[in-house]
């Protein structure tokens, strides 16, 4: 009884800016965040989710704070509770192309355009978006307080991990499964060994190092 408790009384704490935002006058509220900002290999990937009001899952939670077996069980809760969802991943190619500021911009719009139907305000994890056609309030740790973006960080970092362990498959030496393309070790010295793949991020400096990194490593760090 303790726990349910517990878990009854964090999710209304985590609920508080949407019951705020509401208590303002907007309707439907949707949450979006990113996954793979950081990552040296993969897409970045964004999810938007307008939350039914009353519906609150329990155990939902920033995800890096969750198991990806906790995570796997709340994204098919979540897309249940909360049949409006969309998920966009955009391209390494394109994050070459873009910078990744611009393409995790770019998956957040995209997501919450493709939303069905459209939100009357959005809660944004960290980012300010622009030219959106409705609302949108930057949340600062916005999948740690709100309960609405914290339900888009699951559902993006899930199908971001789906994702990479595919590309394990077709890409075996850098341990994408394990790794998710972030600069573990092993990933690291297979691009030392093997150089990038086709999905690696090449505008990253750990991935491709610039002539002066090479020039300076070549002299010993003078």
């Amino acid at each position: 009884m303790a726990q349910l408790l517990a878990e009854a009384y964090r999710l209304r704490l985590m609920g508080g800016l949407e019951r705020l935002v509401h208590s303002c006058g907007y309707g439907r509220l949707a949450g979006v965040d990113e996954v793979g900002r950081g990552s040296l290999a993969g897409p970045v990937v964004a999810a938007a989710v307008v939350v039914e009001p009353g519906a609150m899952v329990p155990g939902v939670d920033d995800s890096k704070h969750l198991s990806a077996e906790q995570r796997e069980r709340l994204a098919e809760v979540i897309r249940r509770a909360h049949p409006a969802s969309t998920v966009v991943a955009v391209s390494p190619r394109d994050i070459d192309r873009l910078n990744i500021l611009q393409a995790t911009r770019k998956a957040m719009c995209s997501a919450l355009l493709q939303l069905d139907p459209a939100p009357d305000l959005a809660l944004i994890d960290a980012v300010r978006l622009d030219r959106l056609p409705f609302p949108s309030l930057p949340v600062i740790r916005g999948d740690q307080i709100s309960y609405a973006v914290a339900c888009a960080s699951i559902l993006a970092k899930v199908e971001r991990d789906r994702t990479m362990t595919e590309l394990d498959a077709v890409f075996p030496p850098y341990g994408f499964a394990a790794n998710k393309g972030y600069g573990a070790p092993l990933h690291r010295r297979a691009l030392v060994e093997h150089g990038p793949c086709p999905v690696h991020r090449l505008t990253f400096r750990s991935v491709l190092p610039r002539s002066e990194d090479r020039a300076r490593a070549a002299g010993g760090g003078r």
